[in-house]
């Protein structure tokens, strides 16, 4: 058996912060702060340290790519259904004659201020439309 080298000594000034976090982590890990300070060395001087973190990156990259594809493909979907709606309302909604028009234009403004403070209600605390829809799928039929 090889005799064992002998390690050396360094003398590290840090700042209390980052000394705090490495007495903290070494603590947690039940392992010396030395141990915990040559491990984090050895992987920053590691020459596949920069490979290692390029890989996290592009991982969190895909995982954003994921969630923006996620997000296109639900707002397509929003809007897909506004406008079948709109359609659908405009063609199957008759003209109203004048006199009538003239009352329903008077009480649209107060109309839509209830719909905005409803649409405020939901959005602040009710579940999401597109929840309920998953969940009017996935129930099943009588």
């Amino acid at each position: 058996m090889a005799p064992r080298k002998k390690k050396a000594q360094i003398t590290v000034y840090l700042e209390p912060d980052t000394m705090a976090l490495l007495a903290d982590y070494a603590a947690r890990r039940d392992q010396p702060q030395s141990l915990v300070a040559e491990a984090a060395i050895a992987s920053f001087l590691s020459p596949d340290a920069a490979e290692r973190r390029e890989a996290a990156i592009a991982k969190r990259l895909d995982l954003l790519d994921r969630r923006m594809t996620r997000m296109e493909r639900d707002v397509g979907i929003s809007v897909e259904t506004l406008a079948v709606f709109i359609r659908f309302w405009l063609t199957t909604t008759p003209a109203l004659p004048e006199p009538a028009a003239q009352a329903a234009r008077a009480k649209a403004g107060e109309r839509y201020e209830a719909f905005v403070a409803a649409l405020g209600r939901r959005l602040a605390k009710g579940p999401k439309l597109i929840q309920e829809v998953t969940e009017d799928q996935a129930a099943p039929t009588p």
